[in-house]
């Protein structure tokens, strides 16, 4: 028994666990916007540009959180600058600029230069590491999403869902894009060092599914998304001290485990539903 509470002795661990929690929460919550969008591809390719401009931001002594923030931000709008103009699909503008900033980043490393902050520990997530300064950041970060989604809960679901009519009906989806890529890029900067630059879609993208597989109803669905992210990054953590593994590969394991089982359900629970019953809309 003590053993299984010894990591729980170390602050290191204390810390880690909280943000391993709230990063997990967080990204179940923004992802469910991103899923709904069927915009999953984008929160893979901002991580790539966060971490390109976190990279030039740590070449120029720019505050990490900062550099990781603004670049996100700004490729997640110049995104939705080129694919609005219909010419070019979002996937290929995600491609463009995403993998471009991640290349930046990487010459950039390779030059040899010294940077105070681990970038391998970026790239693969480090949850263990983190330190009192992270953990208010990943605060600050969950306060700011909470309070966008319930100021503008409504209008980013109207947009989620049918962007068009959305637009007719008087809801500004520009802003309402550039609000969700403001959130959705700093989520994915305040995390990176939980999850991982290279891992921190899977988490943006599993427990949303996890809970689109459990109920047709997107309250629901995102009460549940949050939950399972929270407990995936509190069990992945936990499992991650045990086994010596990278916190973002185990968190990330455990979310495809619980997605495992969750398809299960769902299936076992399809055959017992009529047609009818199964061809609902989420609601």
């Amino acid at each position: 028994m003590s053993t299984l509470v010894e990591p729980f002795t170390y602050e290191f661990f204390r810390n880690a666990i909280i943000v391993a929690v709230l990063a997990g929460a967080l990204c179940g919550l923004v992802g469910t916007y991103v899923v709904l969008r069927g915009m999953s591809y984008i929160g893979h390719g901002l991580s790539h540009a966060i971490f390109g401009g976190a990279v030039v931001g740590a070449a120029l002594s720019i505050n990490f959180y900062v550099a990781a923030g603004v670049s996100g931000l700004l490729a997640a709008l110049l995104i939705q600058r080129i694919a609005r103009r219909r010419t070019i699909g979002a996937d290929a503008a995600i491609g463009v600029v995403t993998i471009a900033a991640f290349a930046v980043g990487l010459v950039i490393i390779s030059k040899g230069g010294t940077f105070r902050q681990n970038f391998e520990a970026v790239l693969f997530g480090n949850v263990l590491g983190v330190t009192l300064g992270d953990v208010l950041v990943v605060v600050g970060v969950a306060v700011f999403c909470v309070v966008v989604v319930a100021l503008r809960y409504r209008q980013l679901l109207f947009t989620a869902f049918d962007p068009e009519v959305a637009e007719v009906s008087g809801v500004r989806t520009a802003w309402m894009d550039a609000l969700l890529a403001m959130v959705l890029a700093a989520t994915i900067a305040a995390t990176m060092n939980v999850v991982g630059v290279t891992l921190i879609a899977g988490m943006l993208v599993i427990p949303p599914v996890i809970a689109r597989l459990l109920t047709d109803s997107f309250s629901r669905m995102l009460w549940i998304s949050v939950a399972t992210g929270a407990a995936c990054g509190l069990v992945g953590t936990y499992l991650s001290y045990f086994l010596d593994w990278a916190s973002g590969p185990a968190i990330v394991l455990t979310a495809a485990a619980v997605f495992t089982v969750a398809f299960l359900i769902s299936e076992v629970r399809g055959r017992r539903l009529p047609d009818s019953a199964m061809a609902d809309p989420i609601d």
